[in-house]
């Protein structure tokens, strides 16, 4: 299987044959895989070296002359290091664009911290009106990759990682797909967590909701997701849990599983759920700095994002 990155370069080269609308820039990374693209069209495959603010100021211009910019590098380079031109030259100027990152929280863990961004959306929820992708496999990012290059002039983030499920999903830009349903809980899998989530949760008796996009938040699926759960009327996260009936007016029971900061999208579901009794955590990739090299698989079990760590976890606070 090839993996997100490979499929990003050959798409959207072939994408650069078709639209005349779209460009590509690049800041040195990822620059191979865009060898074809640039001899073919050497006007809209710009690449302007190591230099991640004038790879954002680049694009917002070529958004402002009416071009649908593309702009891929890591993850820490592309949001974290020119954060400030993400926020003059896209949002004040009011300009679209899709940012696609590599490396994601930690796909490089031999690169240390600054290849690492599990900050990255929790930074872009501070911005007014982006869209974020989050793909689990190399089709599902085709999929986004392609709908976000058609879009209009909205500012689009698709987030690429090495770590990815064994099997794509029929998913739908924009909404949350129902993977399982159960009645003692919900719990969101985001991207690349789907597989660790399936094998945390076997045996229990809860929705698994899988998320690829989630910004803007699929408040609909959720809303009617712990709605079915809590009419159901019995909570089984495992042996002797309590049940979380409406009938009894106990909480709706949610799980939010990230593979990039815990916690950054409580807020989203406290929110969709504002109006009903609740309770929500969080899970992802904690604030402590994990000073460890290992493979991605290590890194997921010193985070507590192994199947092993999330049943843990996920049990506990649905029997709580």
């Amino acid at each position: 299987m090839d993996t997100m990155r490979e499929r990003f370069a050959a798409i959207v080269s072939r994408l650069l044959d078709e639209d005349p609308r779209l460009a590509v820039v690049l800041a040195e990374i990822g620059k191979d895989g865009f060898a074809d693209a640039a001899r073919a069209h050497p006007d809209r495959v710009i690449n302007v070296g190591i230099r991640e603010q004038l790879l954002v100021g680049v694009g917002g211009g070529l958004a402002l002359t009416g071009m649908r910019p593309i702009l891929h590098t890591f993850a820490s380079f592309l949001i974290e290091r020119p954060f400030e031109q993400i926020k003059l030259d896209f949002g004040h100027q009011g300009m679209g664009g899709v940012l696609v990152s590599a490396a994601g929280s930690y796909d490089w863990p031999a690169g240390g911290y600054t290849h690492m961004a599990p900050g990255d959306v929790a930074l872009l929820d501070t911005l007014d009106g982006w869209t974020v992708h989050v793909p689990g496999h190399p089709d599902e990012a085709e999929t986004l990759l392609r709908d976000a290059a058609a879009a209009g002039d909205d500012s689009v983030y698709i987030r690429l990682s090495a770590h990815a499920n064994s099997a794509p999903r029929d998913i739908a830009p924009g909404r949350f797909l129902t993977v399982r349903e159960g009645r003692g809980g919900v719990v969101i899998a985001v991207g690349p967590m789907l597989d660790n989530v399936l094998a945390a949760v076997e045996g229990l008796d809860v929705t698994v909701l899988y998320a690829t996009t989630v910004r803007p938040f699929d408040e609909r699926t959720l809303r009617a997701a712990t709605a079915a759960g809590a009419g159901a009327g019995s909570g089984a996260a495992g042996a002797g849990a309590a049940g979380t009936g409406a009938g009894t007016g106990a909480a709706a029971d949610v799980v939010i599983v990230e593979p990039y900061l815990a916690g950054t999208s409580t807020g989203a579901v406290n929110d969709t759920l504002a109006d009903r009794p609740h309770r929500v955590l969080g899970l992802g990739i904690p604030r402590r700095e994990l000073r460890r090299y290992g493979t991605i698989d290590e890194h997921l079990a010193g985070q507590g994002l192994d199947p092993a760590s999330l049943r843990e976890r996920i049990a506990g606070f649905l029997r709580r």
